[in-house]
């Protein structure tokens, strides 16, 4: 099995655990009740992944973001670019990037409402793509499509899944292990089939302050375990919490759980 398929494989075995115990069909629009919380002030500071991509990206430039959400990232990148590309598949998240974007004055962005290997996009200098691949089956083609498109390409991802902190409650919850996505160590293994030799940045940023109360743990952990109200797994989990979760000055966190930093593979290409 080459880096594609084990990708493919990991990816598909994943969905299909998910699917096992999902209790009810997901929203064709999985992002409809989340997307506001993705709006942001393109103008902000401190933001360090924004920062270090601004040092990367050379001003005046096309950028194509794919996989751009709400904007966080598309919107203060414009700031800088000739124009940005985004390219999304949520409505949710396009109707949000499109108000952010006339809410903070930033015209240059054109919303492409669509996924990327269907999306009829013009080349671009650079492309970036944040935290999106984890869940795309057909690898190969999607990174194909991003060298095709731009003359150097950017994509941001966890050095592991980015639900992996719960993974260890998974199994306590539902007795199997969780079958993790695929994420930063098998996408070099891809790039490294497609004959890809990438730089990879660390981007230090500020340690997750974790969970506000323990009832919005609770809540928050719950969506990710598909854990339903008034249900066995909700019992065991509300009795494990008090075991896993450790308090810090007010805010509660997974005892043990690996800090996810982002990653900045990088790569030019011959488009």
């Amino acid at each position: 099995m080459n880096a594609t398929e084990h990708w493919t494989e990991m990816v598909q075995a994943e969905h299909v655990q998910s699917d096992s115990m999902r209790k009810e069909e997901p929203p064709a629009d999985s992002w409809r009740n989340l997307a506001q919380n993705f709006k942001a002030d393109p103008r902000r500071t401190g933001d360090v992944l924004v920062d270090h991509l601004r040092e990367m990206i050379a001003p005046g430039q096309a950028v194509l973001d794919v996989g751009a959400g709400g904007g966080r990232l598309a919107l203060p990148l414009a700031l800088d670019a000739e124009k940005v590309i985004a390219v999304e598949p949520s409505p949710s998240m396009c109707r949000v990037l499109r108000e952010a974007a006339a809410e903070f004055n930033v015209p240059n962005v054109d919303v492409v409402e669509a996924g990327w290997l269907d999306a009829q996009v013009d080349r671009a200098d650079v492309a970036i793509c944040a935290h999106v691949v984890y869940v795309i089956q057909d690898i190969d083609a999607f990174v194909r499509k991003l060298s095709e498109h731009a003359g150097q390409v950017l994509v941001i991802m966890f050095q592991g899944p980015p639900q992996s902190q719960v993974y260890l409650l998974w199994e306590r919850v539902y007795g199997v292990p969780r079958l993790p996505l695929p994420s930063l160590p098998e996408f070099l293994e891809v790039l490294k089939q497609l004959g890809v030799e990438p730089t990879v940045d660390v981007v230090h940023t500020e340690p997750n302050r974790g969970f506000e109360s323990l009832e919005v743990a609770t809540e928050q952990i719950a969506r990710r375990l598909y854990v339903t109200p008034d249900s066995p797994e909700m019992e065991r989990l509300e009795a494990l919490l008090p075991e896993v979760l450790e308090e810090k000055e007010g805010y509660f966190t997974i005892k043990g759980a690996v800090q996810l930093e982002p990653r900045v593979v990088s790569w030019r290409t011959g488009a």
